[in-house]
């Protein structure tokens, strides 16, 4: 399995939301570490769902992207008048 690398600064940021949402939403106060290891916990049990989501969506607009190029290669054919007697 694929391991997810996030950045360091970004990482810290995503602490400091959690660590937030704990005072706003619990009244608790929680350290670096307790809200790193929530994070990692977060990540590995639903990163692979918001990963899998994430493909899906990638596929279905590529899907509709390829639909639209082959309405519009369609449309660029001339009509071929066939020879008539």
């Amino acid at each position: 399995m694929m391991t997810l690398k996030i950045p360091k600064e970004e990482r810290e940021q995503l602490v400091r939301n959690i660590q937030g949402y704990f005072i706003d939403e619990r009244g608790e106060e929680i350290g670096d570490l307790a809200a790193g290891l929530m994070l990692d916990f977060f990540l590995k049990e639903a990163g692979p769902y918001v990963y899998n989501q994430g493909v899906r969506d990638a596929k279905k607009l590529l899907q509709d992207k390829m639909m639209n190029i082959e309405e519009d290669m369609d449309a660029l054919q001339r009509p071929i008048e066939l020879f008539k007697r």
